[in-house]
């Protein structure tokens, strides 16, 4: 969707002064908006005890930004061990971190169980046989398989390379009981980017249900449910943004009557990352070249290496050309990056004001999965990454790449392993 009209205002005012000192391209991300956004979500859930956002680092893996939602009181949902060496750069251990892996090495488990260790989510059951140690709490990632539909981004569960199925859960638990472990929680992540509430409330159901089932069959309680995240942003401008509101009423009258039937009920956890920052953030780039053949490029100096959603998902975002008004004339242009892929582009047969080159494009919605996928292909290096902050302030929390970092794994100890002829 178009940005908030506060960031669009507060971001235009500076805009070309920010162009001229730090050259384009780059992201930018709202302070504001983003501390607002996790202001809103943990209202919304206030009357569930112990709720808990676990930001969701893959979206944004910056420590500024991190920082940020920490001081909100946010743990971090870890998919790696660099993910994990972040957050505890910052400050953030055990149970405020969820390290939520798959197809994970012994060496990832070593780490994850260093300094505290953090909440595991497991992903297979037979990764409990991989463990370097036996944490005392564990969770499960949990597939409902045909149970349930998936979306384009994750998939069908059915299809899906994530979790435990579900004729293999209370198993999975059993044979944690059996090693000792004591403390338990689910997890489960069915769906990204989606804008029905309705959806999660149901898989808040899911959830709901199988601690019952399990409870029942291995008479263990759980301290937590996690219903992972998804919770999706209009991208395009006619898209209705996602009824927090609903899905929060929904899901606390849910837990209510938990608890009046069964006397206790789980803590909410959940692990968001596009919902807090991705309409936090747009890509800046300059208009650098024309092209009029079978259609009208309008060139920029920002590639698919830059944001590849477009590209990889077909994915909309919205543009603006700052300083221009919709009332403009308008034409059909693709706007493109310099990769040796048609499918760099940023916008493929969209209206837009007549451009010249130094004109600068704002891309909206890149505080999620933006720079955090960026790639080096072509050698094309990925942009820098500013924060605009409260009081207005504009602070470079992240330097673009150079040559010599693009270079830098060639530059190595030579070694060789030799063979005798046979």
């Amino acid at each position: 969707m178009p940005m908030s009209a506060s960031y669009k205002k507060r971001l235009s005012h500076v805009l070309p002064q920010i162009v001229n000192t730090f050259g384009t391209p780059f992201h930018i991300y709202d302070e504001k908006g983003i501390r607002q956004t996790c202001s809103t979500l943990t209202t919304a859930f206030e009357n569930i005890d112990g709720f808990k956002e676990f930001f969701a680092v893959k979206a944004l893996p910056n420590p500024s930004i991190m920082k940020i939602v920490q001081k909100m009181g946010f743990g971090f949902d870890c998919s790696s061990t660099p993910e994990i060496q972040l957050s505890r750069q910052i400050g953030s251990f055990k149970d405020d971190i969820m390290f939520t892996s798959n197809n994970t090495s012994p060496s990832q488990f070593k780490t994850a169980l260093e300094n505290g260790g953090c909440i595991l989510n497991l992903d297979d059951i037979s990764l409990i046989s991989k463990l370097t140690d036996i944490p005392d709490l564990i969770c499960f990632r949990y597939n409902p398989g045909p149970r349930r539909n998936g979306n384009k981004i994750i998939g069908n569960p059915v299809e899906s390379k994530y979790g435990v199925g579900h004729d293999q859960i209370i198993d999975a638990y059993s044979k944690s009981l059996k090693l000792g472990v004591k403390r338990f929680g689910i997890h489960t992540m069915l769906a990204s980017n989606e804008l029905n509430y309705e959806y999660m409330v149901e898989t808040t159901r899911m959830l709901l249900d199988m601690v019952e089932l399990i409870c029942e069959k291995l008479n263990i309680t759980f301290e937590f449910i996690n219903i992972g995240g998804g919770l999706g942003i209009p991208y395009t401008p006619d898209a209705k943004p996602f009824d927090l509101d609903s899905m929060a009423n929904e899901t606390t009258r849910l837990f209510k009557q938990f608890k009046k039937i069964n006397g206790w009920v789980p803590r909410l956890y959940m692990e968001s990352g596009r919902y807090i920052t991705g309409p936090h953030g747009v890509l800046v780039t300059s208009v650098i070249n024309h092209k009029n053949t079978y259609r009208k490029y309008v060139g920029v100096d920002a590639s698919m290496s830059a944001l590849m959603r477009p590209g990889m998902y077909d994915a909309y975002h919205h543009i603006h050309i700052h300083g221009k008004k919709n009332s403009a004339p308008l034409e059909k242009v693709d706007v493109v990056g310099a990769l040796c892929e048609n499918i760099d582009k940023f916008a493929i047969q969209r209206e837009l004001p007549d451009t010249i080159e130094g004109d600068i494009l704002v891309i909206h919605d890149t505080g999620a999965h933006g720079h955090a996928m960026g790639f080096n292909y072509n050698g094309h290096l990925r942009p820098k990454e500013l924060l605009l902050r409260e009081d207005s302030s504009i602070e470079l929390i992240r330097r673009a790449e150079t040559m010599d970092d693009y270079f830098t794994t060639l530059n190595f100890e030579p070694k060789v392993l030799a063979f005798e002829e046979i």
